[in-house]
C-alpha cells in the first residue's frame, strides 16, 4: 500500500502568483503601449495567461512523483 499523498509542497505557493497577478490593475491599467494596435490593457491579458500556463507547468513538474513501474510494484510487493 502507498503512503498518503501530501499536497504540502512549497512549490504549490508559486500558483498564487497567476491569481493575483490580473488582480493587481494598475499594472495594466493603460492605453499607451500598443501591440500591433492593440491596447496594452488586452496584450497583457493575453501575457497573464502564458504566465499562469508556465506556473502551473512549473509546479506540476516539480511536484509530481515518479512513476513505479509494475516490475518495481512486484518486486516491492515481496
Amino acid at each position: 500500500m502507498s503512503a498518503p499523498r501530501s499536497d504540502r509542497s512549497p512549490w504549490n505557493w508559486l500558483l498564487v502568483i497567476p491569481i493575483v497577478l490580473p488582480l493587481l490593475t494598475p499594472l495594466y491599467n493603460f492605453d499607451a503601449p500598443r501591440l500591433f494596435g492593440f491596447p496594452a490593457f488586452y496584450w497583457l491579458q493575453l501575457a497573464f495567461i502564458f504566465v499562469g500556463v508556465a506556473t502551473t507547468s512549473v509546479v506540476y513538474r516539480m511536484t509530481r512523483r515518479p512513476r513505479v513501474s509494475a516490475a518495481a510494484r512486484e518486486a516491492g510487493d515481496e
